[in-house]
């Protein structure tokens, strides 16, 4: 009977680690990705139509791992193991959004990062501007008329060199007048595809002209695609690996001269790298990767020096320039900006 009543505390602790969730996500070092590399035999960032040079080593994207739903003993393994950080799951997933919404915001930032990364690197590389549609809507008066990647040339015959220029005929418009578009599309071959779009237009309640049911914005235009090949990873901060690896198979030598990169930060389409979450989480998925040198957004570099991964070199970046320009200065065995 004293082993029996003795058991019975043990038995209940026992289902309250194995079956009671507790309000909390685990959130430590996820992945990381070789830019210039494979996954499941495609290349991660693939180019067509253009001459694209060798590569070599590695310039990794790092990511953060979550874990939901977890168990009062899953939780408590996790933070015992100090590689893993407990947050209330409420930080993460407000009650007033549900999880589906906020994964679908989660893959639309990582769409975004991808569009931008295509633009920072172009832009780097001194391709020219053009009216270019990000987004097609769809249902919409250009669904199927119009792609996203095309750049526009011309409204009705009329010329537009930039945004301003393209809205500022479309002021001139009502829903239900039809214009035609005049556009570049991209093409595997490297060469624009020219073609022209008839589209009637819609209407919107916030607005008097008429609607062509696109994202537009002035941003430097290629006539080869670049596709991104990463499945279930979320988030914007991929974007300036993304498009240091652009930039590395479009010109001559390696980025990384020989060494092993890491990094992250978010990237615009000018170019500019902005800060990212869970710094610390990525900062040991790299090293434990084996990378020695990490990029780090200089927005983050205090949390980054506070992490201190031994072996692990810090470099600053702020810009893409700035990041291609760190290095080169490390082939050359010169100083990079460090955090």
């Amino acid at each position: 009977m004293t082993l029996v009543v003795a058991l019975v505390p043990i038995m209940a602790f026992g289902v309250l680690l194995s079956a009671v969730t507790v309000p909390f996500v685990s959130e430590g070092p996820g992945p990381t990705f070789n830019t210039l590399g494979e996954v499941d035999g495609k290349e991660v960032v693939d180019i067509e139509g253009a001459k694209v040079y060798p590569t070599a080593g590695h310039l990794n994207m790092t990511t953060v791992s979550l874990r939901d739903g977890l168990t009062l003993g899953q939780a408590l393994v996790l933070w015992a193991s100090g590689r893993e950080q407990l947050i209330p799951r409420d930080l993460l997933y407000p009650p007033d959004r549900s999880k589906d919404d906020i994964e679908k915001e989660n893959d639309a930032d990582f769409k975004r990062s991808e569009h931008n990364a295509e633009y920072a690197a172009l832009g780097y590389l001194k391709y020219r501007e053009a009216v270019t549609v990000q987004s097609v809507n769809d249902p919409g008066p250009s669904a199927g008329k119009l792609h996203a990647g095309d750049a526009i040339d011309a409204v009705n015959g009329k010329h537009v060199a930039n945004l301003d220029e393209f809205q500022a005929l479309l002021k001139q418009t009502k829903p239900g007048d039809s214009i035609v578009v005049d556009y570049r599309r991209k093409n595997a071959s490297g060469v624009a595809e020219q073609g022209t779009a008839t589209v009637k237009l819609g209407s919107a309640p916030d607005r008097d002209n008429g609607v062509v049911g696109v994202i537009v914005l002035d941003a430097p235009w290629a006539p080869f695609p670049i596709t991104f090949n990463l499945d279930d990873v979320g988030g914007p901060s991929a974007g300036l690996m993304f498009s240091l690896a652009i930039v590395d198979k479009l010109t001559t030598g390696d980025l990384n001269g020989a060494k092993f990169i890491a990094g992250t930060g978010t990237v615009d389409s000018t170019g500019k790298v902005g800060p990212i979450s869970g710094i610390e989480h990525k900062m040991l998925a790299a090293k434990e990767a084996g990378a020695t040198v990490f990029l780090s957004p200089a927005e983050n570099c205090d949390e980054a020096k506070a992490a201190r991964e031994d072996g692990l070199q810090l470099v600053k970046v702020e810009t893409l320039q700035a990041a291609v320009d760190a290095l080169h200065a490390l082939s050359a065995g010169g100083e990079p900006p460090r955090c």
